[in-house]
């Protein structure tokens, strides 16, 4: 069939019965996938190792899922199944895109392999999903569809941003024994020391002395930083419409039985 994306593709039939070897579905090898790449890497899933974990050859598994390409969509999308949001969007932008944000560090963090994928597009269910919810939650404001693709752009970029710089500092943890205010106090520290006693590099000096941030839990490092996203984008949003003083003690219809 060519380079068809896997979305087009309708699954091959489960084969069973009697004198036949057990069949697969994309679900079931996407899911050895990821727990192959969450302990040991992407690298690691290659088909043939897939392959060993469910009993089979390689070759066989190729039936159901074509190319390496179409398995890491397969894995993308399996794990934006992972972000929990509801149907419809609250009415509450901010509370709609914190959500978003939030869930999608969670599942970043569970899944350390996807920061290598650089925000590799995929337009499978789940991913579409989440993006209809956090485009949803910016419509109702007039604007054109570019602005409000680049407003949710704007939160998913810092997540990934937030995402990569945790997972490293946690990697920088396990190769070397040092925490990220270890690293910082016993291997950075004295140099930095110097920088400071220099007097150069004034901006440096002053975050070294003023700077709360870096010392701050992950949870409140990840939040100060969304916050400011957030206001950045309500600068922009137009203002919610104010009532007019002659509706001013008007009654409002009541909800319909």
């Amino acid at each position: 069939m060519g380079r068809v994306s896997i979305w087009m593709r309708p699954e091959q039939a489960q084969r069973s019965g009697p004198g036949r070897r057990p069949g697969y579905s994309r679900a079931q090898i996407t899911a050895t996938a990821i727990r192959i790449a969450d302990a040991e890497g992407l690298d690691a899933t290659t088909m043939r190792r897939i392959g060993q974990e469910l009993g089979t050859g390689a070759m066989s598994l190729y039936r159901y899922v074509p190319r390496r390409d179409d398995l890491i969509d397969l894995m993308v999308d399996a794990v934006a199944g992972e972000i929990e949001v509801p149907d419809r969007p609250s009415g509450d932008w901010r509370a709609d895109l914190s959500l978003v944000a939030h869930q999608t560090r969670a599942a970043g963090l569970r899944h350390p392999w996807q920061v290598t994928l650089a925000r590799r597009p995929t337009l499978g269910p789940h991913s579409l999903r989440v993006y209809d919810f956090a485009l949803g939650a910016l419509d109702g404001f007039g604007l054109h569809i570019d602005a409000m693709t680049t407003l949710s752009s704007m939160v998913g970029n810092y997540v990934d941003s937030a995402v990569r710089d945790e997972i490293g500092w946690l990697e920088h943890a396990r190769h070397t024994g040092m925490d990220r205010g270890q690293w910082m106090a016993e291997y950075v520290g004295p140099y930095v020391g110097q920088v400071v006693a220099s007097g150069k590099y004034p901006m440096f000096i002053r975050n070294i002395r003023e700077g709360r941030l870096s010392h701050q839990p992950p949870d409140e490092r990840f939040q100060y930083g969304l916050d400011h996203v957030l206001n950045a984008i309500a600068a922009v949003l137009p203002a919610p419409p104010t009532r007019k003083a002659s509706d001013a003690g008007r009654p409002t219809a009541p909800d319909a039985c």
